[in-house]
C-alpha cells in the first residue's frame, strides 16, 4: 500500500478519478467491479485517512494544499455518497448529505479557478442539485400538510443559500386559495392567524417569516388593488367622480390600518409598529400627499351645487349683496333706521333658509372631517381640519344663512305699513335651529381635531366673528320687526278707537266691558307673543318679550293720553287697561306686568272722586311716580277745569 501512495501518483498530469479508483482496487473490499469482497466504503475511508497522513508528510507534495488534496479525494466519491443519501428519505441521511456538500462547497471556495474549474463546477452543481431537491421536498411536505417533515427539511436548508427561496415558496404556497371571500381584508386576517401558528412549528425564526409574509401581502395583494384604484382615479377624475375616489381611499386606508392593528398582535420583530407603518406609507403616500387638495376641491364643488340646486328650486336668482349699489345702500340704511327709503322687497314669506340644505352641507363636511382625521399626517391634521371648517363657514354661514338674513332684512316693511307680513321671525327661528346644528358639529367633529393645537384659538375666533356678525343682523331685524308690530297695534288703535268710546253720549247706557280697539290689539299681541316664543329660545325669549312689552306699554300709555274721559269713559278706560294687563301676563316678564299695573293705577285718577285724589296719588303704586305724570292723567278728565278738582289736586 505504501508503494501505491507515493508522490509519483500526484505528478502531472494528475487525474483524481483515476487516483481514487486505483486506491479502491488496491484496498481490500474496494473493488467497484465485483470480486471476492463486496465494496466497503468504510475501508476506503480508512485508507484515505492514512494516505492523507502520508501525503501531508511527503516533501514532494508540500506545494499541493492540503485542502486541495481533500477535495480531490472527496470529489471522486461524492457522486456515490450523494446518490446513496438522496434516494433515502430518512431525515438523518439528508442531513449528512447536506453536511458533506456544504463542506465541499466551502473548501471549493479556496481552490484557484484556473486549475480547479471543473472541480468547482462539479461541487457547485451537486450543491444546487441537493438544494433544489430539498426545496422540492419541503414544498411536497407543505402540500401534504406534514409539519414535522417541513420542520426537518427547513432546518437542513437553513445553512443553504436557498433558504430564503424556501421561505418564498412557503409564503407563495400558503396563500394559494386563501382569498375566496369578497372581503380580502378578512381573508388576510384569517390567513395570517393560521400561518402564524404554523411558522412557529416549522421555522426557527418565525418572526422573520411572518414579517416577510405580511410584506408580501401588502406589496402584492393590497398595493395591487391600489394600482387598479389609481387607474380608476384617473378616469373617475375625468368624470368628476372625485367623491367616489375619496370614499374608496378612506375605506381602503381605514381597513388597511385596522388590519395592521390586528397584525401587530403577532411577533414580527422588535419594531413591528414601525415596520407596519412603513408598509402602509409605501402604499398610500402618493395618494395622501394630494388628499387635502382633492378634499377641498370636492367640498367646494359639492357645497356650491347643493346651494344652487336649492335656489333653482325656488326660481330665485341669487342677488349680490354688499356690492355697493345705490339700492343696496338704501336697504342697509333702512335696515338700521325707520327712514322710508323706498319699498321693501316682497319675498312672499320665503325665508330662503332650508334645513335640508343645512343638513346636506353639514353631512358633507362631517364626512370631510372624518376623512381628514384618518388620512392627514398628524402634523398637518389641525391645519387641514381648519381649512375644511373655513369652507363650512363660507358656504353655510355666509352664502346661505347670512344671505337669507340680508334678504330678510330687505323684506321687513316700514313701521307704518299696514297688514305687514312679519316673516323675519321665521328667519330668526330657522337661523337659531341652524346655529345649534352648526355649533354641534363644531364641538363634535372639529374640536377633537384641533383641541391640542394652536389652530384652536384661530377656530374659536373665526366662529365668534361669524356668529357676532349674524347676531348683529338678527338684532337689527328683530328690532325693526318689533317696530312693525307696534306699528300694527298703533294702526288698529287709530282705526278702531273712537273718541266717543271714553266720552259716551249716554253715560247710563254703556253695555260693553272693553272697547273694540282694545279687543283687537290684545288679540294681535297674543299672536305676536306666541310667535316670539316659537322663534326664540333660551334667554332670547325673555329679552325680546321684555322689549316688546315695554314698547307695548309705551304705546298704550301714549294712546290713552290722547283722549278726554268722562266718568263712565274713565271706567271704560280702566276696563281696557285691565284687558291689556291680562295680555301682559302672557309675556311672563315681571317688568312688563309691573308697568301695566302702574298704568292701571294711573287710570284710577280718571274716575276717583276729587276729594280722594291726594290719597290715591299717595298710594303704593303711584307714590314714587313723577308728579307731572300724575298731573297729566288728571288733566284728561272732562271735569279737570272745575275749581274744585284743581283745588284738590294742588
Amino acid at each position: 500500500m505504501a508503494n501505491v501512495t507515493t508522490a509519483q501518483l500526484f505528478e502531472e498530469p494528475f487525474d483524481a478519478d483515476e487516483y481514487i479508483e486505483r486506491l479502491a482496487w488496491r484496498t481490500p473490499g474496494g473493488g467497484s467491479k465485483g470480486g471476492a469482497e463486496a465494496f466497503d466504503p468504510k475501508k476506503v475511508r480508512d485508507v484515505h485517512e492514512r494516505d492523507r497522513f502520508t501525503v501531508s508528510r511527503s516533501p514532494d507534495l508540500r506545494v499541493l494544499p492540503l485542502a486541495s488534496v481533500c477535495v480531490l479525494r472527496c470529489l471522486s466519491c461524492s457522486d456515490r455518497i450523494l446518490t446513496l443519501t438522496m434516494i433515502c428519505s430518512h431525515p438523518k441521511q439528508i442531513k449528512e448529505a447536506a453536511d458533506i456538500i456544504q463542506k465541499l462547497h466551502l473548501i471549493a471556495q479556496e481552490l484557484p479557478f484556473d486549475r480547479f474549474s471543473d472541480v468547482k463546477a462539479k461541487i457547485a452543481s451537486k450543491y444546487h442539485d441537493l438544494e433544489r431537491q430539498l426545496i422540492q421536498e419541503f414544498t411536497a411536505a407543505q402540500r401534504r400538510g406534514e409539519i414535522g417533515r417541513m420542520r426537518e427539511v427547513a432546518a437542513v436548508l437553513l445553512h443553504f443559500k436557498g433558504y430564503a427561496h424556501c421561505v418564498d415558496v412557503y409564503i407563495k404556497q400558503c396563500q394559494e386559495g386563501a382569498y375566496m371571500r369578497n372581503d380580502v381584508f378578512e381573508d388576510i386576517a384569517v390567513l395570517c392567524q393560521r400561518v402564524n401558528k404554523q411558522v412557529g412549528e416549522v421555522f426557527c425564526s418565525p418572526e422573520t417569516v411572518m414579517a416577510k409574509l405580511i410584506q408580501s401581502i401588502f406589496e402584492n395583494k393590497i398595493q395591487l388593488n391600489q394600482k387598479y384604484m389609481w387607474e380608476w382615479l384617473r378616469s373617475s377624475t375625468r368624470n368628476s367622480d372625485v367623491e367616489q375616489y375619496l370614499k374608496n381611499l378612506y375605506d381602503l386606508y381605514t381597513r388597511t390600518t385596522a388590519l395592521a392593528a390586528k397584525l401587530s398582535d403577532f411577533n414580527l420583530g422588535s419594531d413591528k409598529h414601525t415596520f407596519l407603518s412603513k408598509l402602509i406609507k409605501n402604499i398610500f403616500s402618493c395618494y395622501l400627499e394630494s388628499y387635502i387638495d382633492m378634499e377641498r376641491q370636492y367640498l367646494q364643488s359639492r357645497s356650491g351645487m347643493i346651494l344652487q340646486r336649492f335656489y333653482d328650486s325656488k326660481n330665485h336668482h341669487k342677488r349680490s349683496v354688499g356690492t355697493g349699489s345705490i339700492q343696496e345702500l338704501k336697504e342697509r340704511i333702512r335696515q338700521r333706521t325707520n327712514l322710508p327709503l323706498g319699498p321693501s322687497i316682497d319675498t312672499h314669506g320665503e325665508t330662503f333658509l332650508s334645513q335640508e340644505v343645512v343638513v346636506n352641507l353639514l353631512q358633507e363636511t362631517r364626512h370631510a372631517f372624518e376623512r381628514c382625521n384618518k388620512l392627514s399626517d398628524p402634523a398637518d391634521l389641525p391645519k387641514n381640519a381648519f381649512s375644511i371648517f373655513l369652507l363650512l363657514v363660507e358656504y353655510l354661514c355666509v352664502d346661505h344663512i347670512d344671505y337669507a338674513l340680508e334678504i330678510g332684512l330687505s323684506a321687513i316693511p316700514s313701521a307704518d305699513a299696514k297688514n305687514a307680513n312679519l316673516y323675519f321671525l321665521d328667519v330668526v327661528q330657522q337661523a337659531n335651529t341652524i346655529f345649534h346644528l352648526f355649533d354641534k358639529q363644531f364641538n363634535d367633529h372639529l374640536m377633537p381635531l384641533i383641541s391640542s393645537s394652536p389652530k384652536l384659538t384661530e377656530c374659536l375666533h373665526k366662529k365668534k366673528e361669524v356668529i357676532e356678525q349674524m347676531e348683529v343682523k338678527l338684532d337689527t331685524g328683530i328690532d325693526r320687526t318689533l317696530n312693525c308690530m307696534i306699528g300694527q297695534m298703533k294702526h288698529i288703535l287709530v282705526t278702531e278707537q273712537k273718541k266717543t268710546d271714553f266720552k259716551p253720549e249716554d253715560e247710563n247706557n254703556v253695555m260693553i266691558q272693553y272697547t273694540t280697539a282694545c279687543s283687537k290689539v290684545c288679540a294681535y299681541v297674543s299672536k305676536q307673543v306666541e310667535r316670539v316664543r316659537r322663534s326664540m329660545d333660551g334667554k332670547n325669549v325673555d329679552t325680546v318679550l321684555t322689549e316688546l312689552g315695554v314698547r307695548f306699554h309705551r304705546l298704550i300709555h301714549e294712546h290713552l293720553q290722547q283722549f278726554s274721559y268722562s266718568s263712565m269713559g274713565g271706567m271704560l278706560a280702566i276696563c281696557d287697561v285691565a284687558e291689556y294687563r291680562r295680555s301682559a301676563k302672557d309675556f311672563r316678564v315681571p317688568l312688563v306686568l309691573q308697568l301695566f299695573d302702574t298704568l292701571h293705577a294711573l287710570c284710577n285718577l280718571l274716575v276717583v272722586a276729587p276729594d280722594n285724589l291726594k290719597q290715591v296719588c299717595s298710594g303704593e303704586q303711584l307714590t314714587n311716580l313723577d308728579r307731572n305724570l300724575l298731573h297729566a292723567f288728571v288733566q284728561l278728565r272732562v271735569d279737570y277745569r272745575s275749581a274744585r278738582l284743581a283745588r284738590h289736586f294742588s
